[in-house]
């Protein structure tokens, strides 16, 4: 956000400077930096992207703007401008010569400069170029082509030479940017009872079942169940399964719902065997939200939340604490346990169980976290360290230390805890494990999910980050999820970059096995204390979402749930779009056509019906400008078949957003597709 009064200062001096024919220098940490798309964290004004003081190759500066690859901003100058001035490069936080970084400055689509590949240690460049003309100027970083990690990037001592008045609507963005406008596609509640979720349920004999009847319309509502199996039973007033099956096999439960609106059955289907997650996950995790400063009372408060705004009504079902609840090593099992912040981890997983929820728990095999927490292995067998000391724990009880710039934790200790720590998550009652640490390896896979096994309850086992491709077949057969990438941020740049190209992992999803393109950053984000908007726009959330319910990748919230609004409401409640993602074929989305800025992914459904996502991303690349939001963008018209989807007579369309039906097709169908938008469809063949 910028300072209102810097910037009012900054305008009025532009007033009276250009009263007098004098031109008039604005700086560019005065402009709003809401405006700069940044990959990750927030832009800064006169800081580093991580808040420090702006030093690159030891040179320091007092003003400027600290961003990160890939980073946008576009500046509308109306041809006032006369002279753009600034230093760039690669900000001395990162510390790791990873960083690599491209400077690009471009008028009204051309590049006018570039800095070339700069990395962590070189000096700062100078740029000096004449705007004079100039409608639109963009400044771009982008990764130099090897991902974003460690890319802090400068704009120091960053300033535009003006000439004429500056008008309200000078340096701002063009106002009339695509997917502006919130609308709401899903259509509202009905009032009748209607049972939502997976078909399919997976759980390991002799191990506890908890499913809870996801099921929307009016409050209150009776259950009941016919041919559940033995070891089983039902809440009737809250639709909560508990219990244990103790022999294999497949299990046909019908599911009904009642009100005084109405009855509705639907059968579910119950596997005990050797597979859970038989449909991705669906639920929340704190990091995206909270980062570090997770509590106890955040968690159970989105519990609640999930619930009282309805989530759960739509199969949302797990709550999962991200790195932050780890205390010191001890209990019976010599196991991690809770911190300061979550002094009763049985407590809290109780109480979310007693709400009809799951609960995740997060770790490492590393010696620490991230977060700087401690991981499942050590130095000695009796869990302790060398290198910590005693009262060296801040409040937190996090360790770091960092000698000769390095995190010793991030690596394996001679020790492993990973079976000590599964027995004390499952005497808690936890439900799920990411796993965080990179690269991983198969290893240590196996020890967890052997000690998950052995621990007497079923734990999905989520893998956490960037999992080898070389390794994704030995990987997929030990663990229901896997991250296929680094973290997602909340922009077009990442969340894109990132949803159209998992094609390649396509045959390793299956039921009980799931890719994982990282978590949905809709809603109010902020990886910390502070929240705020996720930066895409309206169109790009209904990308987010279809993309995601395509891809069967597991759906986990990374935001307050406890600040929904009805827009983001409508996103996650489209009971249609989630039937998608839950769809117990548990097919991948796979690429069907791609061109011109436009592609057509298809997912086969069980009942023999495919679901089409007609995408308009416009993510060439193929140029610095193809970054860079230029003006408003024509919608894009798309066309298929029923040939391309191996339907050779009539098919039948329906619009999933909106849940109404398009007519029966007998060759072609097309659509208008908003700019980073899409339009989601079930096509169904007709039949005699």
């Amino acid at each position: 956000m910028m300072n209102f009064n810097r910037s009012l200062s900054a305008v009025i001096l532009a007033l009276v400077s250009a009263a007098s024919g004098v031109s008039q220098t604005v700086w560019l940490d005065d402009t709003d930096l809401g405006a700069m798309r940044c990959g990750w964290s927030t832009p800064k004004a006169g800081k580093s992207v991580d808040g420090n003081a702006l030093s690159v190759a030891g040179e320091s500066f007092s003003r400027g703007v600290g961003t990160h690859a890939v980073s946008t901003m576009l500046l509308r100058l109306n041809g006032k401008g006369q002279r753009f001035v600034s230093r760039v490069g690669v900000d001395d936080e990162t510390g790791n010569p990873a960083a690599t970084i491209e400077f690009f400055v471009l008028a009204d689509r051309d590049v006018i400069w570039r800095s070339g590949v700069m990395r962590t240690g070189d000096t700062a460049k100078s740029v000096d170029l004449d705007i004079g003309g100039v409608g639109l100027l963009g400044l771009l970083v982008t990764d130099a082509g090897d991902g974003i990690d460690y890319d802090h990037a400068d704009w120091c001592d960053a300033r535009l030479e003006m000439t004429g008045p500056v008008a309200p609507g000078d340096l701002t963005p063009p106002s009339g940017l695509p997917g502006k406008d919130r609308v709401i596609l899903t259509p509202p509640e009905s009032p009748e009872p209607r049972i939502n979720g997976g078909m399919v349920f997976g759980v390991r004999p002799g191990h506890p079942v908890l499913y809870t009847i996801a099921a929307s319309g009016d409050r209150p509502m009776k259950f009941s169940a016919g041919n559940l199996p033995e070891g089983l039973k039902l809440d009737a007033s809250t639709g909560h399964l508990a219990g244990t099956i103790a022999r294999p096999g497949d299990y046909t439960v019908t599911l009904t719902a009642t009100n005084t609106a109405g009855v509705t059955s639907r059968d579910l289907r119950i596997v005990a065997g050797d597979d859970i997650a038989l449909t991705p996950p669906l639920g929340w995790n704190s990091w995206n939200c909270w980062g570090g400063s997770v509590s106890a009372a955040k968690v159970l408060a989105s519990a609640r939340a999930m619930v009282s705004t309805g989530l759960a009504r739509h199969g949302w079902s797990y709550i999962n604490i991200d790195d932050g609840w780890q205390g010191v090593r001890g209990g019976e099992d010599t196991a991690i346990q809770g911190n300061r912040k979550f002094p009763d981890m049985k407590a809290l997983a109780d109480s979310v169980h007693a709400l009809g929820l799951k609960i995740g728990i997060y770790s490492t095999p590393w010696m620490g976290s991230y977060e700087g927490h401690i991981g499942s292995s050590a130095d000695h067998a009796d869990g302790s360290y060398d290198w910590i000391q005693s009262g060296e724990a801040n409040a937190d009880d996090r360790h770091r230390d960092y000698r000769n710039g390095r995190n010793r934790y991030w690596r394996f200790g001679e020790y492993s805890f990973a079976a000590n720590d599964a027995r004390q998550w499952a005497k808690w009652g936890i439900d799920y494990l990411k796993y965080d640490w990179n690269p991983n390896d198969l290893p240590h896979v196996e020890e967890m999910e052997n000690a998950l096994r052995q621990s007497g309850r079923d734990l999905i086992l989520s893998l956490s980050n960037s999992a080898p491709f070389g390794s994704a077949s030995g990987l997929s057969a030990l663990a229901q999820c896997w991250r296929t990438t680094g973290d997602i941020r909340d922009t077009w740049e990442s969340m894109s970059r990132i949803g159209f190209s998992q094609d390649r992992w396509r045959r390793f999803a299956r039921p009980g096995h799931w890719n994982d393109p990282d978590m949905l950053v809709v809603g109010r984000v902020g990886w910390g204390p502070e929240l705020r908007a996720t930066r895409l726009t309206p169109d790009e959330q209904y990308t987010h979402i279809s993309l995601w319910s395509l891809l069967a990748a597991p759906l986990l919230l990374g935001c307050d749930l406890a600040q929904l609004d009805d827009f983001t409401l409508g996103l996650l409640t489209n009971d249609e779009v989630l039937e998608i993602n839950q769809d117990p074929l548990g097919d991948q989305a796979r690429l069907l056509s791609r061109g011109e800025g436009r592609e057509v992914w298809v997912k086969e459904l069980q009942d023999g019906s495919k679901a089409v996502g007609l995408f308009f991303p416009a993510n060439e690349f193929n140029e610095p400008a193809d970054y860079l939001p230029w003006e408003d963008e024509e919608t894009a018209e798309m066309t298929f078949t029923g040939d391309e989807l191996g339907i050779r007579g009539e098919f039948r369309v329906r619009d999933l957003w909106r849940q109404e039906d398009l007519g029966v097709h007998s060759r072609t169908f097309s659509a208008t597709v908003p700019y980073h938008g899409v339009v989601l469809l079930r096509v169904e063949e007709v039949t005699e």
